[in-house]
């Protein structure tokens, strides 16, 4: 069972956890995360350090204390069409998975996101089938123009 700490706008997090937290995700998410700017841009999001609607980020532990997994969930500001949630990050210590922490840290990030969620994950990414398992669709098909 994991002890769940969840940071927003209301509860901060301090520079050291904030780092731990980049550094983390940066490690664990492997070849499907991105960059430490990046990964830090979206928690600084989702506590409402930068101009942003918000969010949160829910770390999972286990029972030593030891950080089992991250996730970052950043508000859209938008409804109906474009859900309310985005889910930038979720990743699981690579010594942990296959245990179902996954799913418990993706399970408890629903619950706690009012309205909607939507979530971006790469064809070959294994996590694509916890998404699926916990209810996400893929009813369409993301197009970018990067310029």
């Amino acid at each position: 069972m994991i002890k769940f700490k969840i940071y927003n706008p209301n509860t901060k997090m301090s520079t050291l956890e904030k780092l731990n937290t980049t550094e983390f995700l940066f490690k664990h998410l492997e070849q499907y995360g991105d960059k430490m700017p990046d990964i830090e841009k979206a928690v600084q999001y989702a506590l409402k350090e930068t101009p942003s609607f918000g969010g949160f980020v829910l770390e999972g532990y286990d029972e030593n204390e030891n950080v089992i997994g991250t996730v970052v969930v950043n508000k859209t500001g938008m409804s109906g069409y474009i859900p309310e949630n985005i889910l930038v990050y979720i990743a699981v210590d690579n010594t942990q998975r296959g245990k179902g922490y996954g799913k418990e840290l993706m399970n408890k990030a629903v619950e706690l996101c009012e309205g909607d969620v939507a979530l971006h994950v790469e064809a070959d990414n294994p996590a694509k089938f916890l998404y699926e398992k916990v209810g996400f669709t893929n009813p369409y098909l993301e197009m970018r123009l990067k310029k």
